[in-house]
C-alpha cells in the first residue's frame, strides 16, 4: 500500500483553543441536526448520522451533547431548511480550495466566500473548477503509539481498505467514501479508538507558496473560511512550510 507523504504536508496544525473548539462543536452539530431530519434519528438506520457521530466524537463532542442535538433535531418541525453547497476557486499562487458548507442563506455565504477570496488574492471559480484536482475519500486517523504498525495495516486490508500510511505517530486509512462506515465499524469492533473518521477531499498534486505575502495571504483566507459559521470543512493542495 502506497503512502501519502504530502498529504500530511497540507494538514493544518493548529491549536484547540476554547473558542475554536465551541465552533466545531456548533459545526458538527449543525450537521448532525441536517442529517437527522433527513434520514432519521437512529444511527443503525440512518449511516450517515452514524458516520457524523463518529467525526464528533473523533472532535471530543461530549456524548450528552451529541444526544440532545439528535434529540431535538429529531422533535422539530419547520425551523431552519439548510443546504448543502460546495464552493471551489484558487487562493493566491494558484492554490486549489475546496469550501463545504450548510447553510440557510446560499445569497450571503456566496457573498461571503467570494469576498473572502478577493480580499486575500484568490478568486472563487465555477463548479468543477477545481475539483478534478482532488479525490474523494474516506480517512481514518489511529494513533500509533502502542499498536503494531503490520497488525493495524492487516485489520485495514481485511476490512476493505483502500490505501495505508504511517507517518511514526499516526496510522492513516484511506476508503471509498461509500465504505468509511463500514471500515470503521471494524475497526471499532476490534477495539480501536479514531483521532478521526470522516469523508474528505485529498488533492492529487500539491502547491507551493514561493512569497511571504502570498503565505500570509493563504493563512488569512484559511482562517477566514473557518470563522465563517456556515463553513463546515476546507480542503486546498497547499504544500504548507514546516514551520
Amino acid at each position: 500500500m502506497s503512502g501519502h507523504s504530502k498529504w500530511n504536508n497540507i494538514k493544518r496544525k493548529k491549536e484547540k483553543t476554547d473558542a475554536a473548539k465551541a465552533k466545531i462543536f456548533t459545526k458538527i452539530g449543525r450537521e448532525i441536526s441536517v442529517i437527522v431530519k433527513a434520514g432519521g434519528p437512529n444511527p443503525q438506520e440512518n449511516s450517515k448520522l452514524k458516520d457524523a457521530i463518529a467525526k464528533a466524537k473523533a472532535n471530543n463532542v461530549p456524548n450528552d451533547n451529541i444526544e440532545r442535538i439528535i434529540k431535538k433535531a429529531a422533535g422539530e418541525s419547520g425551523g431552519n431548511d439548510y443546504e448543502e453547497l460546495i464552493y471551489e476557486g484558487y487562493g493566491p499562487s494558484g492554490v486549489a480550495v475546496v469550501v463545504e458548507t450548510l447553510t440557510d442563506n446560499r445569497n450571503r455565504t456566496a457573498g461571503d466566500i467570494r469576498h473572502y477570496f478577493d480580499k486575500y488574492g484568490g478568486n472563487l471559480g465555477q463548479s468543477g473548477s477545481v475539483m478534478f484536482m482532488f479525490d474523494r475519500k474516506g480517512v481514518i486517523e489511529i494513533e500509533a503509539e502502542g499498536k503494531d504498525e503490520d497488525e493495524v495495516m492487516e485489520a485495514a486490508l481485511e476490512a476493505g481498505a483502500e490505501d495505508f500510511n504511517s507517518d511514526g505517530d499516526v496510522f492513516e486509512i484511506f476508503t471509498d467514501p461509500n465504505s468509511l462506515g463500514v471500515v470503521r465499524d471494524a475497526f471499532e469492533q476490534k477495539g480501536y479508538t479514531f483521532l478521526l473518521a470522516e469523508v474528505q477531499y485529498l488533492p492529487r498534486t500539491t502547491t507551493q507558496i514561493a512569497d511571504e505575502e502570498s503565505v500570509v495571504k493563504m493563512e488569512k483566507l484559511i482562517d477566514m473560511l473557518e470563522e465563517n459559521d456556515d463553513v463546515q470543512a476546507i480542503w486546498h493542495n497547499w504544500e504548507m512550510p514546516e514551520e
